[in-house]
């Protein structure tokens, strides 16, 4: 449950009036906070909510087992010690393209206080406690999939841009950082090494003549990443570049190959290196900036043959 009320109707009134393309000039005009795998962040009208749009579910039961999978992943990453963002899963009755469209509504996050605003503008002694408080929380996730030795097992996208500072103030970390997770509307959770979140959602919104592709060659091993910490920590450092402090790195890495030499000894990772993060991340790069580029021609390839193309696409992206 939350604290805070949800005006549906102003919701469905606020899809019925969006333009995709420039979600800024709809009916009610919206600002676009971010984009996810599965999902674009949105402030609409004046509140101060944020609207994560999802992809478009095919029918009711379809909604029925991603907010089942939603709260399951939830209430496990409570269970294994992680503060979770309160929201609440809102499907409409208003449709896109033909399918059921479904937002999940939190509350607006302080923009200061989520990860990787506050490493564009910390010093590097400051940047390393938060690195050690992120590790911390993604070493709760891992300890806990140990214990549960294959029966319940998480997947987290430790990316700093996922974490917000609970306790900041001003702009100075306090002595201790309370951390919470907001990354949950792509519920990783696996019972059994049977995935709980039908990972076709990650393929709604690509073009058709790209999915089978993706579904052959791609889908499964991004899943997989977000189970695996040495990936994880790979993924978490190297978004450094993106944020524009790959000056970091090297101090960054250092810290997480003690952390897991020391707090996750058992699971033997081998150390991660420089050269291997950068790799990863002119890949990541190539690979996301090829996809983009094929989606913008799938919505040009809608305009030309009069349909409408229902998703909101990110603008130019500095990376």
């Amino acid at each position: 449950m939350t604290e805070w009320a949800i005006d549906i109707d102003l919701l469905e009134r606020f899809e019925r009036g969006l333009e995709p393309a420039r979600p800024e000039r709809s009916v009610i005009p919206a600002a676009v906070l971010g984009y996810g795998e599965i999902s674009t962040v949105l402030a609409i009208g004046d509140g101060d909510l944020a609207c994560k749009r999802m992809p478009m579910f095919v029918d009711e039961a379809e909604i029925a087992a991603y907010s089942a999978a939603f709260e399951a992943y939830r209430a496990r990453l409570h269970e294994a010690g992680l503060r979770v963002a309160p929201g609440t899963l809102v499907p409409l009755q208003q449709r896109s393209g033909g399918r059921r469209v479904v937002y999940l509504v939190e509350r607006r996050l302080p923009a200061h206080a989520i990860g990787n605003a506050v490493v564009r503008r910390a010093d590097p002694p400051e940047t390393q406690r938060l690195l050690r408080a992120v590790l911390g929380e993604l070493g709760k996730v891992w300890r806990f999939n140990q214990q549960q030795a294959g029966a319940i097992q998480l997947g987290i996208d430790g990316q700093i841009s996922n974490w917000v500072v609970e306790n900041l103030a001003g702009h100075e970390l306090p002595a201790t950082i309370e951390l919470c997770y907001f990354d949950v509307n792509t519920p990783l959770l696996r019972r059994d090494g049977v995935e709980q979140l039908d990972t076709e959602l990650f393929l709604r919104s690509a073009p058709a003549f790209l999915r089978w592709v993706l579904r052959l060659f791609v889908l499964q091993d991004v899943v997989d990443r977000y189970y695996d910490p040495r990936r994880v920590v790979i993924d978490l450092v190297a978004n450094l570049y993106k944020e524009g402090r790959a000056d970091l790195a090297p101090a960054w890495l250092e810290t997480a190959n003690r952390f897991f030499a020391e707090d996750l000894a058992g699971a033997d990772l081998q150390p991660i290196d420089l050269s291997e993060v950068a790799a990863y991340y002119r890949e990541d790069v190539r690979i996301w900036r090829l996809y983009l580029g094929l989606r913008r021609f799938d919505r040009t390839l809608h305009r030309w043959t009069g349909r409408p193309y229902p998703y909101v696409l990110p603008g130019p992206i500095s990376r």
